[in-house]
């Protein structure tokens, strides 16, 4: 089975947009087709032709910005200038009248961190790629900032000020490290890889985007002794086990409130799950100087969001 589902086309990428039917290509794993046919579907990625992705192909530094800017909608809309920008003002190495010039000023100017003496043909690394994703996801998305740290065997290989990114983008389940732990930042990205990071990447954007959870969560607090209290927040009864709550952060703040945010899981669709009540709960404990206050989460654990359909990130 073929780990990479999508690729760039040169085409697509550069002028002449060729969309052909995700089902048709022949490179494709058929558990993959409806991923491939999203990521068409929204004018995203597209094939070589009509039967075939290369998903082993490389990309280049140009058009790994031109799929940031398509995946994540970036624009100059809101924005009015003097004069209207050229690439050429912030590129030393961008010519004004290249295909990918507007990408790279539409990029610029939404926060995407590209280096001023970049060579666009150059092809992009793993790490490279996973940079700028991470920058313009976290700026969409606006996500709670990630303590915990993830073990990458080759960690030692990772450019250091580009570590926090790759963090971020495998606590996220946007990017996936390799059967041996290891994420190999210097490897050439292919057009598979980039794609799947992208799905990913704007599932995860979706999640966020969600409204917040409106379900009554009950709170209780009970003495555990004179300095802490237990705090547990519970969902009433549920007809399944496939309903949970989790606590995500507790912030304790100088107005003597511990504000306590949550994540909820329903019922999978795909899944089955006993047929018995259940009384989802969530226990934690804090100082009894603090009032408990609950707050949902925006967005919520990689373990409580892992419901859409995440692809091999390898």
């Amino acid at each position: 089975m073929k780990k990479t589902v999508a690729v760039l086309s040169t085409a697509v990428l550069a002028s002449s947009l060729f969309v052909g039917t995700a089902f048709a290509f022949t490179d494709v794993d058929d558990s993959q087709s409806a991923v491939v046919k999203e990521l068409t579907d929204r004018g995203i990625v597209s094939g070589m032709d009509s039967e075939h992705f290369a998903p082993k192909g490389t990309i280049s530094y140009a058009q790994g910005v031109q799929l940031i800017v398509k995946a994540f909608g970036h624009n100059l809309d809101l924005m009015r200038f003097m004069k209207m920008p050229a690439a050429s003002d912030f590129f030393s190495n961008i010519q004004n009248d290249s295909w990918y010039a507007d990408a790279f000023v539409r990029a610029h100017f939404n926060g995407v961190d590209i280096p001023k003496d970049v060579n666009p043909n150059a092809v992009m690394t793993r790490e490279q790629f996973a940079h700028m994703l991470d920058g313009a996801l976290g700026r969409k998305a606006n996500l709670p900032m990630v303590k915990m740290f993830v073990e990458i065997k080759d960690g030692d290989q990772i450019t250091p000020e580009l570590q926090g990114s790759i963090q971020r983008l495998v606590h996220y389940n946007v990017v996936a490290l390799d059967k041996d732990g290891k994420f190999s930042p210097k490897s050439e990205l292919t057009r598979g890889e980039a794609a799947a990071w992208i799905y990913n990447a704007i599932k995860v954007l979706e999640q966020a985007q969600k409204p917040v959870q409106s379900e009554k969560i009950e709170l209780s607090v009970e003495k555990v002794n004179d300095d802490v209290n237990k705090v547990t927040l519970s969902r009433g009864e549920k007809p399944d086990a496939g309903y949970a709550i989790a606590i995500d952060s507790i912030s304790f703040g100088q107005d003597g409130r511990a504000v306590i945010r949550y994540t909820l899981q329903d019922p999978k669709p795909d899944q089955m799950y006993a047929d018995m009540i259940t009384v989802p709960k969530a226990v934690a404990y804090i100082s009894s100087k603090y009032e408990a206050v609950l707050e949902p989460a925006a967005i919520g654990s990689p373990t409580l969001h892992s419901s859409h359909p995440m692809i091999p990130a390898q």
